[in-house]
């Protein structure tokens, strides 16, 4: 299997090697055309230059022929020292009468150029172009060609100057051979760079790697190590890969929790249980006495089936969420108001003093009204059941801004400072309670927060001076 770094490693040097050829074919196009203009350029520069001297020597057309001052031919010859440039001069006819050869009676003497390119440029008075010129040069030159104009206007002929094609190939290879030399360096230069950047960026994803190895194997202590000399995404990644593994472990942790929980709340009622079955059917307990047992039994087999639904609230609620489908405008006062009624033989059993402080109009929320009347169920179920006989239980309702604040409250024993934060926890009970109250599973306030929690609200609870008071918020819509 290819590494990350043989990938990047590949596909870098191909990038880098693509613009390479990429810009060494534009450079060697570019300095192409300019090594042909300026030669071009240069060429049109001595062909006007040699015209005007071979109209000076040469004298009238009329005279153009095979005596031609020596001086004119020492003068061509002089300055073709310093090019490669040969300088033809002709006759109207295109028949050569001199050059710039070192030697005067050299082979160019007496040649004659082809008709048709001698006319072409009589009629142009001038031309330029590349190829060869058939009869004089047979190899691929720049030519480069100008009529002689004469003191009285007339044309006493052309001069033809043309250099080899060869000479910028040869130019064209040195440079093409230095950009190469350079551009192997570069890229020697940029994989080494690369090499070790890649090593640097590799490393802390090979961390992560091992990490999360480590993790899957049940190492939930295995993080990564986070330091500034990483880029910040790396670090970014390395925190976010952190935090999931602490969320994890916070989660497995309280599922381990849960579990024991669960195993402790279930073995006292199932012991119960099966020691009443038992003494029932080895005859231990009177057949007299049965029926009462039965009751008991009955009475711990409901407190299971409680816990279980409990249980079952809870996981839906995790797991689902609040469907939209059921979040619904309702009146908060009148749901509050309904579940009050529920609980009033339990409130005047133990004689409580009711305090409602609900709006004179009517305060509007949006939630699952069936999950909804559980938390107040279950807030109101909490306060009745701490309130001392001739106690307060308090209901208020109040608005601020989009929020709904719904206040549950009781007189009773003030909760611990150290105990306020727990006391959403799953099968968290008072130490004091625990003993005194066997209906509570320490699941209902877990429940509400649950709840809330899921339909993106928050709950609080303070308990201060004998009162401890439970308050939620809802969503409020449109309260009139």
């Amino acid at each position: 299997m290819r590494t990350t770094f043989s990938r990047l490693s590949s596909v870098t040097a191909l990038i880098i090697l693509v613009a390479v050829v990429g810009l060494g074919m534009s450079f060697r196009v570019m300095v192409k055309n300019y090594l042909a203009d300026e030669q071009k350029e240069t060429l049109q520069a001595r062909a006007a230059a040699a015209s005007e001297l071979a109209a000076d020597y040469v004298g009238y057309a009329s005279t153009f022929g095979l005596d031609v001052s020596t001086k004119f031919h020492k003068t061509l010859s002089f300055a073709s020292q310093f090019s490669q440039t040969d300088t033809l001069v002709c006759n109207t006819q295109g028949q050569v009468i001199t050059c710039s050869c070192q030697e005067f009676w050299c082979k160019h003497i007496g040649m004659t150029l082809d008709p048709n390119y001698v006319q072409e440029v009589l009629l142009h008075g001038e031309d330029s172009r590349t190829g060869i010129l058939t009869g004089v040069y047979e190899e691929n030159r720049y030519l480069v060609a100008q009529v002689c104009t004469m003191s009285d206007g007339t044309v006493g002929g052309l001069v033809l100057v043309s250099e080899p094609v060869q000479g910028i190939g040869e130019i064209l290879s040195q440079i093409t051979q230095m950009f190469i030399f350079v551009a192997l360096i570069v890229l020697l230069i940029t994989v080494i760079c690369f090499s070790i950047f890649s090593q640097n960026l590799c490393r802390p994803l090979k961390a992560m790697a091992n990490a999360a190895k480590e993790f899957g194997h049940g190492n939930l202590k295995a993080r990564v190590e986070t330091s500034g000399d990483y880029t910040q995404e790396i670090d970014e990644l390395a925190i976010a890969f952190n935090n999931m593994a602490s969320s994890l472990e916070q989660s497995e942790y309280q599922r381990q929790e849960f579990v024991a929980n669960v195993s402790h709340e279930l073995k006292t009622p199932m012991t119960t249980i099966g020691g009443y079955v038992d003494g029932i059917l080895d005859g231990t307990i009177p057949p007299e006495r049965e029926r009462k047992y039965l009751s008991l039994v009955s009475s711990e087999i409901k407190r299971l089936s409680r816990l279980v639904r409990s249980m079952l609230d809870v996981s839906r609620l995790q797991d689902q969420g609040i469907p939209p489908e059921k979040m619904v405008r309702f009146d908060v006062a009148e749901c509050l108001g309904q579940v009050l009624i529920t609980f009033e033989q339990k409130i005047n059993d133990k004689h409580l003093d009711v305090a409602v402080n609900f709006p004179e109009y009517s305060v509007y929320a949006q939630g699952e009204l069936d999950a909804i009347t559980q938390v107040a169920y279950n807030l109101i179920d909490n306060a009745v059941k701490f309130c001392p006989p001739g106690g307060q239980l308090g209901l208020s309702l109040r608005e601020s801004g989009s929020k709904v604040y719904v206040s549950v409250s009781n007189t009773g024993d003030t909760i611990p400072p150290e105990e306020l934060p727990l006391v959403f926890d799953r099968f968290h009970k008072i130490d004091k309670s625990r003993s005194l109250n066997r209906d509570g599973w320490g699941l209902g306030l877990y429940i509400v927060k649950t709840i809330i929690c899921s339909h993106g609200e928050d709950i609080s609870v303070t308990s201060r001076d004998g009162k401890t008071e439970f308050t939620p918020t809802l969503a409020g819509v449109n309260s009139l």
